[in-house]
This record gives structure tokens, sequence and C-alpha cells, in this order.
């Protein structure tokens, strides 16, 4: 499958252009923590129905949805950068993979789909976005009765606190794409104000990102 052609990102938005940057240097870096990783897996695949109609966003390199893959019907994933998608794109086609559909959006771009999707990830993204409380509306609205949101994210206002100050000034030179600085009440609140139960969490240390597995009622 081909990649979409590319969406306008956001006027002023500098993070398609840093990811573009960094993709092939990102997609050669090993997991950070492949224990957490392995289990996130496994949770998720565990929800897991063969006949899933899945999106991920913030799909990066494309590397967990090419490990999902084989257990669902069929993903979206979607991502910012043109150049993760590309690399993304290279891999599913080694590996023959022909059940994954690699889109250019912005959460914001995101249309909805025809049906209402079983099952949505955004893994290591909400900290990256501006406004968090509208992915996650726009994500309940994505899924149909049922459906789970599964969310892995980085809360550094537990951990590094003073990164609130950090971050702009990263951000205004070019060394940080946009990073929010929130704590993990404040995620679990802005999940249920987003309209979700939250049906499972965990958290392998307090400077480790929160994984969490929540459902539209």
């Amino acid at each position: 499958m081909q990649t979409q052609p590319p969406q306008s990102p956001p006027k002023n938005d500098p993070s398609p252009k840093f990811w573009d940057k960094i993709a092939d240097r990102y997609a050669k870096q090993p997991v950070a923590d492949e224990a957490s990783y392995q289990k996130k897996l496994q949770v998720t695949q565990g929800y897991f129905r063969p006949d899933m109609e899945l999106l991920e966003i913030g799909c990066g390199t494309g590397s967990t949805a090419i490990i999902h893959a084989p257990h669902i019907k069929h993903i979206r994933a979607t991502d910012i950068s043109a150049k993760m998608l590309d690399i993304a794109q290279g891999k599913a086609d080694a590996q023959g993979i022909t059940n994954i559909s690699f889109e250019q959006y912005t959460v914001e771009q995101l249309p909805l789909p025809d049906q209402p999707l079983d099952m949505v990830l955004g893994l290591s993204i909400l900290h990256l976005l501006e406004d968090k409380e509208a992915a996650i509306r726009k994500i309940h609205n994505l899924l149909k009765p049922g459906g789970l949101f599964v969310s892995s994210t980085t809360c550094i206002a537990d951990a590094m606190p003073i990164f609130k100050f950090i971050a702009p000034i990263g951000k205004a030179l070019g060394f940080f794409p946009t990073v929010k600085v929130f704590g993990v009440s404040e995620l679990e609140q802005s999940i249920r104000d987003g309209g979700f139960e939250i049906d499972y969490q965990w958290q392998p240390a307090k400077d480790k990102a929160v994984f969490i597995v929540a459902k539209k009622p």
C-alpha cells in the first residue's frame, strides 16, 4: 500500500520538520525499555479480535503497527512526518505486510471514518500535542461504543517538573518538538473528561511512561 498524499500541518508548527530531520536516526535506535514495551504489546493484543479495524496516531517508523498487523484486520497508521512514514512503508513492504495503510495526518486533520473504529493507539504522543484534551475528544468520536483507546504517555511533571521551563526554550532553538508537561493524575482526568473509563493502567516506574487502556462506554 502507498502512503497517502501529505496534509498540511498547522501553521507555525515546526514539529513535522523536527521529526523528518531525525527520522533516520530514530529508526535505528533500540527500544529504551524492551521488557516494558513487550508487556504493553502483550496487554494490547489481549484486547484484539481478528476483525478489528485499528487506527494508530503518531505511528513513527511503524514498528508497533507492523507487530500488531498479523493479529487484526487492518491498521490505519498515521503520523505528521513524511520521512517517518516512508521508513515505515519500506519496513512493511520488506516484510510483506499489506494490511497497514500509512497516511500523513495531524490528529486535528483526521477525518471521521465511514464506520466507527474498534481501537485507537496513541503511543508516546499525547505529551507531544498542543491540546491533548481536544485529541482525546477526537479519538472518542472515532470509536464505536465499547471501543478502546490505548495510550502510553510520558508524564514529565511527576519525574522532572523543571522541564516545563526547559521545553519552550528547547523548542525555540529546534532541539525539541512540542513537549507538554503534566502528571499522571492530570492525564487520568483528561481521559475521563474525554468520555472514557479506564480499564487498565500500568506504570513500571515513576520516571517511565504510563500505559492506559481506556474504554468508550
